[in-house]
């Protein structure tokens, strides 16, 4: 159903007294998921660069440095590539949804629910059918 002529104009007011609050788009900024993914992947290369100056910075020290060095740079490089995976795997997953004036974010991670003839169903009915016979033990 359209909205009333008077209800548009609410609305724009609405709208523009949001747009030039900066704490309110500072906020919804904020809980942007690609706001936040790129976040994640600029520190996951922040650490990266971190670790591979560090393992080349103990390499040419040479000594006892390149003895702790190397390897906390190597974990500082692997980390920053995980995280930085991570991040963009799980930026591409997550969607905004609307549902009863609620906004929640899905993130494709857990279960995504057993298929009609899939295997977990299976094993559910073969457990139900031995429970109701009396099987179990």
């Amino acid at each position: 159903m359209p909205l009333s002529d008077h209800e548009q104009r609410l609305f724009e007011q609405i709208e523009q007294s949001l747009s030039e609050d900066p704490q309110f788009a500072n906020a919804v900024r904020a809980h942007d998921p690609a706001h936040v993914t790129r976040r994640r992947l600029i520190l996951a290369g922040i650490v990266t660069v971190v670790g591979i100056a560090v393992v080349i910075g103990t390499v040419i020290a040479g000594g006892d440095a390149a003895m702790w060095g190397a390897p906390i740079g190597a974990v500082l490089m692997f980390g920053g590539l995980i995280l930085g995976l991570w991040a963009q795997r799980r930026g591409t997953n997550v969607k905004l949804k609307a549902v009863d004036g609620k906004a929640t974010r899905t993130t494709g991670s857990g279960s995504k629910g057993a298929k009609p003839g899939g295997f977990t169903s299976r094993m559910e009915e073969r457990w139900r059918r031995r429970r109701d016979n009396g099987d179990i033990f």
